[in-house]
């Protein structure tokens, strides 16, 4: 449940980066706590919404800020990696 409130703050909030101390007091509403509570859910988060969690594309780190969530284009959605449809075989502009 808290994983679907914290993706529905950074949809909200679109390439903003947002610090740990502000997502646990926006989502959780919690003044103080355990900033680790933000990381381990950007974690699962990142397992569900993410092609490679590891290399995430859609949720990114800012490190030393926070976090962000970068929507993909339309269009780009599934195709992570491959060139863009305006483009040849070879990733040059058509």
């Amino acid at each position: 449940m808290r994983e679907f409130d914290l993706l529905s703050h950074l949809l909200r909030h679109p390439h903003t980066v947002l610090g740990r101390e502000d997502l646990l007091r926006s989502v959780w509403g919690w003044e103080f706590g355990d900033l680790s509570t933000v990381t381990v859910h950007v974690r699962r988060l990142r397992e569900k919404i993410e092609a490679d969690p590891a290399h995430p594309l859609l949720l990114q780190t800012v490190w030393g800020v926070g976090y962000r969530f970068d929507p993909v284009p339309l269009g780009s959605a599934g195709t992570r990696g491959a060139p863009d449809a305006a483009a040849t075989a070879d990733g040059t502009a058509l």
